[in-house]
């Protein structure tokens, strides 16, 4: 009898993502991969991002979901509702992918086989590992910033991965229930080094493989000072909160 395909669920949180949204989705639905379902989790966007979830939901029930919030509080929030929703569904994989189009719907593949033919807890899509870049269009000081910051996130908390703040992911669900999902406490972007925190301090271990990381072609980033600060801040309190 052969084994049914693990049921994988792309997890895409959005704010004002209207004209991607449909890209990305549609991207996803060319890989032909079976049993690959998306889920939007979308935090009440003014641009109406929210309806063109629905609409897509609508036109494919089986593969496409949409959870929607109430408030905009941030990235990691978004996730955890989404995460958790993909787990009460019966998910054997789930995915964080943004959906600005900056993460490589192609290497979706590689990455799944990658964690599910070995003994990985998550797959990262590195972009600091041999045969990952960044954007051309990025300037110098963003390449530089982005270094910095996985050397800084790396020297405090020793993960020992090349891109500890990447955001496109691939975890097994028993990963995602070992390291206690409801309690992740950070938000914006250090959401990302949390769970890769929680990750290794239980002993799991944590795969990369490259990608291209793309520079956002419409709409706007929601890199804020506010969010930058709380990047910055975060690895010290994981430090600190592990030793207590």
């Amino acid at each position: 009898m052969v084994d049914p395909s693990p049921k994988v669920v792309v997890v895409v949180p959005t704010y004002n993502e209207r004209e991607n949204l449909p890209v990305i989705v549609g991207l996803l639905a060319d890989l032909g991969m079976p049993d690959l379902h998306v889920l939007v989790v979308d935090d009440n966007s003014p641009d109406g991002t929210g309806e063109v979830a629905d609409k897509l939901a609508a036109e494919s029930p089986d593969t496409v979901g949409v959870l929607h919030r109430t408030d905009k509080d941030g990235l990691g929030r978004a996730y955890v509702a989404g995460m958790s929703r993909a787990l009460d569904e019966g998910a054997d994989v789930v995915v964080q992918m943004d959906a600005d189009l900056s993460h490589p719907a192609a290497v979706l593949p590689v990455m799944v086989e990658t964690l599910l033919s070995g003994d990985a807890a998550v797959v990262l899509g590195s972009r600091y590992v041999p045969g990952g870049s960044t954007a051309a269009e990025w300037p110098w000081h963003r390449k530089a910033l982005s270094a910095w910051a996985n050397f800084y996130v790396n020297a405090i908390l020793r993960l020992h991965v090349k891109d500890a703040t990447a955001g496109f992911k691939a975890w097994k669900a028993d990963t995602l229930r070992a390291i206690d999902l409801q309690s992740v406490h950070s938000n914006g972007y250090s959401f990302q080094v949390e769970m890769n925190h929680r990750t290794v301090r239980r002993g799991l271990r944590i795969a990369e493989v490259p990608i291209r990381f793309e520079e956002r072609v419409k709409g706007a980033s929601k890199m804020s000072f506010g969010v930058q600060v709380e990047s910055a801040l975060a690895p010290w309190k994981l430090l600190f909160a592990g030793r207590r």
